[in-house]
């Protein structure tokens, strides 16, 4: 009997030393066992006004966009026509919400902050802006070397009846000195901040 019990309490020694040496080493691996991906995020622009013309309500809608552009991936085109995704590197979030926050968030450092909302926010909108991301990714066939190009159509519509008011396409494109993941998500930076700033002083109109 006393063999019994020393046989069954080395197996149970043996076991939890066996799961504890397994969680290390999953532990190891969460810890530095795999590296994480480069995360880059998106600036508002910031040190511009937009003169407000109208005195109406407007709330932002989350932008559409393709399946290709809505990841949290980073778009590249090695080619006319063809896409692919940076390695190593990828947005904070996925592009159209990452998009519509820095929008607002532009907006708001125009001091439209109290005309300007999102769906959801309990404001009585007299216009909604809806944005679709045509473009937003690095062009590595560019004649100059590779270029952040970020394009993006965008519509005033009254809340009631849903006209369309106006529409435009804003487009920027800006130099990037490379293709890996600072040096890409930069040059995009840079051209969603003039898009931006485009599209605030457009729909400040309303």
């Amino acid at each position: 009997m006393k063999s019994d019990r020393v046989c069954r309490k080395l197996t149970g020694t043996a076991t939890a030393m066996m799961i504890a040496l397994s969680l290390g080493g999953c532990a190891q691996m969460l810890a530095g066992g795999d590296k994480a991906v480069p995360t880059f995020d998106l600036t508002a622009p910031s040190g511009f006004t937009a003169p407000r013309s109208g005195a109406g309500q407007l709330v932002v809608a989350s932008p559409t966009a393709l399946q290709v552009l809505d990841t949290e991936r980073i778009v590249v085109e090695p080619a006319s026509g063809q896409i692919t995704y940076l390695d190593k590197a990828q947005w904070s979030d996925r592009l159209p919400a990452l998009f519509q926050a820095r929008l607002i968030q532009s907006f708001e450092n125009a001091s439209r902050g109290r005309s300007v909302g999102r769906p959801g926010d309990s404001i009585v909108a007299n216009y909604t802006l809806l944005t679709d991301i045509r473009s937003f990714g690095i062009q590595a066939f560019a004649e100059g070397g590779p270029e952040a190009v970020v394009e993006v159509s965008a519509k005033i519509v009254s809340a009631d009846g849903g006209r369309i008011l106006a529409a435009r396409v804003f487009k920027a494109r800006v130099s990037a000195s490379g293709t890996s993941g600072a040096e890409a998500t930069q040059a995009l930076d840079a051209a969603s901040d003039q898009v931006f700033v485009e599209i605030v002083a457009w729909a400040s109109r309303f």
